[in-house]
C-alpha cells in the first residue's frame, strides 16, 4: 500500500512541476500519460512548487524525481544524453542485482541457519 501512496504523491508533485516547463516540452508528454498522472494523483496532497529553487530545496520525492528523468529521456533529451540516461540506469540495475544476489545468496542463508543441502 505504500508504494501506490508513494506514487500518488508523486504524480502529484510532477503535475505541479510540469506547470513550470515551457509549452513545447510539455506538449511532448503524450496526453494519456498525463491523464493517468491526473487519475492516479493523491487528491488530498498539496505540494507548492517553487521553480526559482532546485528539486532538493522543494523538498521532490525520490519517486518524483525519477518520473521527471523518465520524462527527460523519453520526451526532452537528444540521443547522446538518453544513451547515458539509459547506461546509467542499466548500471544501477546491475548493482542492485549483484546486491540481492549477495543479500539473498541461498548458501549462505543456509549455513547461517546450519541448515544441510
Amino acid at each position: 500500500m505504500e508504494n501506490i501512496n508513494e506514487y500518488a504523491t508523486a504524480y502529484a508533485e510532477v503535475l505541479e512541476i510540469l506547470k513550470y516547463i515551457p509549452k513545447s516540452d510539455y506538449d511532448k508528454i503524450p496526453k494519456e500519460k498525463l491523464n493517468l498522472f491526473d487519475i492516479k494523483k493523491d487528491k488530498k496532497y498539496k505540494f507548492k512548487y517553487n521553480p526559482n529553487k532546485t528539486l532538493e530545496e522543494n523538498n521532490v520525492s525520490k519517486r518524483s524525481k525519477a518520473i521527471i528523468i523518465i520524462l527527460f529521456r523519453d520526451y526532452w533529451s537528444n540521443d547522446t544524453q538518453k544513451e547515458k540516461i539509459v547506461a546509467k540506469q542499466n548500471n544501477d540495475r546491475r548493482i542492485l542485482e549483484e546486491e540481492k544476489i549477495k543479500k539473498y545468496n541461498y548458501e549462505d542463508i543456509l549455513k547461517k541457519n546450519n541448515i544441510k543441502k
